[in-house]
């Protein structure tokens, strides 16, 4: 038995630019908690994983290049509404044969994400 990701936090210089980025492009709800200076993240969806974006509270390099996956059902689409918003598109499309496809962009602050989408 595995152990399976619960929740996920995305270090930001910005946190307001990033959270605007991620609920323009996937339509999250991301609710801020200012007495936590925390972002709240629901990604919606069935089995989804939630997470929060923040602004850590000491100067430094942080580990910020996190990178999951993203379900979409048009991996072109997003990919448009991706660069449209500010992101950069790194790698177009790739089949996982037997599995599905997915595309790497990285939002506007650098940090590498995924795009997947399932085969059918």
């Amino acid at each position: 038995m595995g152990s399976p990701v619960v929740h996920w936090e995305l270090m930001s210089k910005d946190p307001a630019k990033v959270s605007a980025f991620y609920e323009k492009i996937f339509d999250w709800k991301i609710q801020h908690i200012p007495e936590n200076d925390y972002r709240l993240v629901e990604t919606g969806g069935e089995g989804g994983i939630n997470g929060g974006i923040l602004k850590p509270q000491r100067e430094g390099p942080w580990p910020g290049n996190m990178l999951f996956y993203i379900d979409v059902d048009d991996l072109a689409v997003y990919r448009k509404k991706i660069i449209a918003a500010g992101g950069e598109i790194h790698v177009e499309e790739q089949e996982v044969p037997g599995m599905g496809a997915f595309s790497l962009f990285t939002d506007p602050e650098g940090r590498m994400m995924g795009l997947w989408k399932r085969a059918q």
